[in-house]
This record gives C-alpha cells, structure tokens and sequence, in this order.
C-alpha cells in the first residue's frame, strides 16, 4: 500500500495535499511498471469518505496513523 511505504519512509502519514508516490505495480520484472500516485489528495479523500469506509480498511490507515481530523 502507497500509504504504508511513505509511512515507513517518513514515519508519519501527514502528507501534503500535493505529494505524489512513486508505486511499481506487477509480480514479476517483466510485467513491473512504474506509476505515480497522487497520494496527497488521496488521503484527503479517505478522510473526507471515513464514515464510508470499510472497518477493515479504517483500521489499516489508523494503525499506520492517519489523522482523521
């Protein structure tokens, strides 16, 4: 998960609104492929959609500590 890797990064997960995440995505070196994530607005918008998400996923963002206000 992009958040996990920046979180392990920069041990905090208080990303700015215009961060983007260099992700590799594919299983193998042939099918790998570099993308960037716009991580900055994508955690605005967990935050934004909380009362929405599932249990299972607020609980992956809290452990990793995304502040939900």
């Amino acid at each position: 998960m992009p958040a996990r890797q920046y979180y392990e990064r920069e041990g905090h997960l208080r990303v700015p609104r215009g961060h983007t995440e260099r992700i590799t995505t594919g299983n193998d070196s042939q099918d790998q492929e570099e993308q960037d994530l716009k991580l900055g607005s994508w955690t605005s918008n967990q935050r934004s959609r909380a009362t929405t998400l599932s249990p299972e996923r607020k609980k992956r963002l809290s452990d990793i500590k995304l502040r939900w206000a």
